[in-house]
């Protein structure tokens, strides 16, 4: 299920006005530095995990309390920051409540990286 809440949580982050993409990951980076090209199966490139969102990341230390969700965004530069992260925050915490009816109020910390 934490992957289904993982993508959940960036789908609800993409929506966001004023966010550009989550901040890529390692492997997503060297993938796009590859000079070949990359064999398609399915409508998503082979040996990629889809479903996966380098720019977010659901913890629950003690597997009880609330969740710990860090986001990492690249936001627009014609949005404010501090509005595009507020956005993000309030976003994560209603999508988390709706796909977890009943838990805690979830720990968001919301990291911007960069400007586009």
């Amino acid at each position: 299920m934490n992957g289904a809440l993982v993508a959940g949580v960036a789908a609800a982050v993409t929506e966001v006005p004023g966010v550009a993409f989550l901040r890529p990951g390692l492997a997503d980076r060297l993938r796009s530095a590859l000079p070949r090209a990359v064999p398609q199966v399915g409508g998503t490139a082979a040996g990629t995990a889809a479903g996966t969102a380098a720019g977010v990341r659901l913890t629950r230390p003690d597997g009880e309390g609330p969740w710990h969700v860090e986001i990492h965004v690249v936001a627009l530069r014609r949005a404010r920051t501090v509005d595009v992260a507020r956005g993000v925050r309030d976003a994560v915490g209603h999508r988390l409540g709706v796909l977890t009816p009943g838990e805690p109020r979830p720990r968001v910390t919301v990291t911007v990286t960069g400007l586009l």
